[in-house]
């Protein structure tokens, strides 16, 4: 009975109980299931409301964390790559997947054709490099976070971090416990959200199955399969390998681990919302220094979208196939180019992902069936957000595990120095 009493009394638990019931109203209720959406609406309105504060916070608190250690460049340089391998490695596996299994091959779409539509292909530019680049600099701070631009608010958050950790030990210490003391509080009022989000997950979950139903997920039921494929081996064998392979950390250890802001993930469908829990397992149960946890994951929940590269991927092959196109080396080229850019620039907020329309454009695919899966990208954006927060922990524990490293040589070299000295 207390073990049963305890189960129900997790977050996750409630979760996936909720997720199930909502989808269970929705299906009974069918669009009557409406009703139930503001539940939805308060619950991410809430997290809204708290988690840019929380994330400029954060990384100012993990920035200035780093910015005194003689390894902070590296911990940057290690997780950048980091991210930029695994987004290529997540959609060279979508690829892969989609060429084996080939979920476009044999629809009818003479039942779905007035779903086709080209409304969205104005949305596929993706800006140059330059853009990209002058994008990320804020003109004004306080109008970045006005508007949410979260790569604009990174940008800041780090440089003052850093700068804040060059200063004098008496002026900077009272201003860096102060940040910290602001996350800690910010964390509490996200814990306190997230006891009602059992509630706003079967709001979501209710609306969306009602309004969309079965029917289009039927007509796109192979892609999806392969999907939650690609997810898995993504998250429950690449990350937990590199997890045993790089540091001491077991793979089983990182997987019970990761239960908890997975549910969360898969709840909220954000990763910046499922912060907070992701920084609380990162640190308690799995060792991490804070100020790594406090630098790579909020960085992670702003451009580690290893989810939405498999979603790019599959996604590109998918209408490849459906329209019977033959791609070449070329647009394979181009996919995987596109979607690890693009996956790197998708803010972590929950909503439609257009970002896959410049992946499409770029492989010189149609894109006039893509309205097929926006009417499910709710259920698409839960299991990929799973993924990403799942990456982002990982990377969390592998850089820790080398930061440490490097500090027991650094250590050893200073105690050897000491000894001839």
């Amino acid at each position: 009975m207390l073990k049963e009493k305890s189960m129900l009394n997790n977050i996750g638990v409630q979760v996936v109980i909720a997720m199930i019931l909502g989808t269970a109203v929705g299906a009974v209720m069918g669009e009557s299931a409406a009703l139930f959406a503001p539940l939805g609406t308060i619950f991410i309105n809430l997290i809204k409301m708290l988690v840019i504060p929380l994330v400029a916070v954060a990384l100012i608190s993990g920035a200035a964390g780093l910015g005194n250690s003689s390894n902070a460049g590296k911990v940057g340089v290690a997780t950048l790559g980091y991210f930029g391998l695994t987004s290529a490695l997540a959609v060279a596996l979508a690829l892969f997947m989609g060429e084996m299994f080939q979920p476009g091959i044999n629809i009818d779409t003479a039942g779905i054709e007035g779903m086709f539509s080209a409304e969205y292909a104005s949305k596929g530019e993706l800006p140059t490099f330059w853009a990209t680049i002058t994008g990320m600099i804020p003109t004004n701070v306080f109008q970045s976070l006005n508007e949410a631009n979260i790569l604009q608010i990174l940008v800041f958050c780090l440089f003052f971090g850093i700068a804040l950790s060059k200063q004098d030990k008496q002026k900077r210490e009272p201003i860096i416990n102060g940040v910290n003391a602001i996350v800690d509080s910010m964390v509490w009022m996200i814990n306190k959200v997230m006891i009602i989000a059992p509630l706003g997950v079967f709001g979501l979950m209710a609306e969306a199955v009602g309004t969309f139903g079965f029917g289009a997920l039927m007509v796109v039921f192979k892609l999806f399969m392969v999907y939650i494929a690609a997810i898995l081996i993504f998250g429950f064998v690449v990350y937990p390998l590199m997890v045993q392979v790089f540091t001491k950390t077991s793979a089983k250890k990182f997987l019970v681990a990761m239960k908890k802001p997975q549910a969360v993930a898969l709840s909220t469908a954000s990763s910046m919302a499922t912060l907070p829990v992701t920084m609380d397992t990162v640190e308690n149960e799995l060792g991490v220094k804070n100020s790594t946890a406090s630098f790579v994951l909020p960085l992670g929940a702003t451009i580690n979208m290893s989810g939405n590269a498999i979603y790019y991927g599959l996604v590109a092959i998918f209408f490849a196939q459906l329209f019977n196109i033959d791609l070449s080396i070329g647009a394979y080229i181009a996919i995987i180019v596109t979607s690890t850019l693009g996956a790197v620039g998708q803010a972590g907020v929950p909503g439609p992902s257009f970002l896959v329309v410049a992946v499409l454009l770029a492989a010189g695919i149609p894109i006039e069936g893509l309205p097929l899966l926006f009417a499910l990208d709710r259920i698409f954006d839960m299991i990929r957000t799973a993924l990403n927060i799942t990456g982002d922990a990982a990377c969390a524990v592998i850089v820790d595990a080398i930061a440490q490293e490097e500090a027991t040589v650094e250590e050893t070299e200073l105690e050897m120095n000491e000894q001839k000295a």
